[in-house]
């Protein structure tokens, strides 16, 4: 039962978070989404690698009681949940990245994978929330850096709509995420929330740019 509350969260959390990204725009008629195709691109070729060599998860996963500096980013392209999780780790992350890139645009949503991949490790250290996990479900994965990313979604719709319906959805992600971390220790959630703190400097940046630039152009 408490497995089934902790994926039923999890997955409503995700939908929350496509939700708020759905709400910041139609995605008819909008262009290609080459970031998100290739980071969709890298996840498959991650499973077919998987599939093509037995040996390809302990050359490529994060445990941290082995030695290489690549693990931490190989790790994010290596699925650890069976079928059902590759498919839905896959899925969610070429859905998020898509609503983020036709946001915030390419090069930011890359940014904002990355720090998806690298931030909250840091975060959890500087916190003092431990060290590396030793669950060997969290070696691999890439669904902890597209919570970061999708939370970064509704980070942008709080600052941009009007709306209280859309700003109570947007809202309730990073408490939604709070409380199941408090809960059932469901790092998804911890990451949502860090998603969302960066999401809202990557506006407060993002902002500052733009109106530098229309200053500019009016000059």
């Amino acid at each position: 039962m408490s497995e089934l509350l902790f994926s039923a969260t999890t997955a409503a959390l995700m939908v929350m978070m496509i939700n708020s990204g759905l709400a910041l725009g139609p995605a008819r008629g909008r262009p290609i989404p080459w970031v998100a195709v290739g980071l969709t691109a890298l996840a498959i070729c991650g499973v077919v690698i998987q599939l093509a060599w037995s040996g390809a998860m302990d050359a490529l996963d994060n445990d941290p009681a082995k030695t290489g500096w690549w693990r931490v980013l190989t790790s994010v392209f290596m699925q650890n949940g069976g079928v059902a999780g590759a498919v839905w780790n896959i899925a969610t992350l070429a859905i998020v990245a898509a609503l983020a890139q036709w946001f915030w645009g390419g090069p930011l949503t890359v940014a904002l994978f990355a720090g998806g991949i690298f931030l909250p490790e840091w975060v959890d250290a500087l916190l003092g929330m431990g060290g590396p996990s030793t669950d060997p479900r969290n070696f691999a994965g890439s669904s902890g850096a597209t919570y970061f990313l999708g939370a970064t979604l509704a980070t942008a719709l709080v600052m941009r709509t009007r709306l209280l319906k859309e700003r109570l959805l947007a809202v309730s992600v990073p408490l939604l995420g709070l409380a199941m971390w408090f809960a059932q220790s469901n790092g998804h959630g911890l990451v949502t929330a860090y998603g969302f703190i960066t999401g809202f400097l990557a506006w407060v940046a993002w902002r500052a740019i733009e109106t530098r630039r229309e200053s500019a152009h009016r000059r």
